[in-house]
């Protein structure tokens, strides 16, 4: 199965198992090389991640803003890879609640890498092509607000993150969503 994996580390022969904030070290790959792109684009230090994306019915991916402005401010002037792995079925673990998303447990070899020199002026590139969709912030009613809002009040009650309000995904929800820290603080 054809696989990929979007890294700002170049020269990557090898993709190997690493931890995040899961229960044991993997690597993260896609079926989707677009979803390789956005995950290219973290706006948040490892080990944690932030990568508000879906798919329409059509399964074309859309990246959903909650904040002003969020895609530019992601991806624009991040450089990187997207690398392409070959992995059996054997090898590889589908990630719950994410269909495009695959883990492997072992190593595996680099196939092929594709350099990205602007993230931002490629999404872009594919938003114009019809291959990814952007569900702009201001396009937002109040009430899907309220629903993204909420389950991410719900993630951060799951990584409890009132005991690590310093690490790198509390941090970032505290300065790019304020309202969202605020109700999560003083939610039971």
């Amino acid at each position: 199965m054809q696989l990929f994996h979007g890294s700002r580390t170049g020269g990557i022969t090898v993709l190997e198992p690493r931890l995040a904030d899961h229960d044991r070290p993997y690597v993260y790959t896609t079926t989707n090389r677009i979803v390789a792109l956005l995950y290219l684009c973290n706006a948040v230090e490892k080990p944690y991640y932030w990568f508000p994306y879906g798919f329409n019915k059509n399964g074309v991916p859309i990246y959903h803003e909650l904040y002003p402005n969020a895609l530019c401010e992601v991806s624009d002037g991040i450089s990187g890879y997207i690398y392409e792995v070959e992995a059996d079925e054997s090898q590889i673990v589908p990630f719950k609640n994410i269909p495009v998303a695959r883990l492997l447990t072992e190593p595996v070899a680099v196939a092929k890498c594709t350099p990205i020199e602007n993230a931002y002026k490629l999404l872009q590139e594919l938003v114009e092509r019809g291959e990814l969709i952007v569900d702009r912030f201001e396009d937002k009613t109040p009430e899907q607000l309220d629903w993204w809002y909420n389950g991410l009040c719900e993630e951060l009650k799951r990584k409890n993150m009132k005991d690590i309000p310093e690490c790198s995904y509390a941090q970032f929800v505290q300065k790019k969503l304020p309202e969202v820290w605020k109700r999560y603080i003083e939610s039971k």
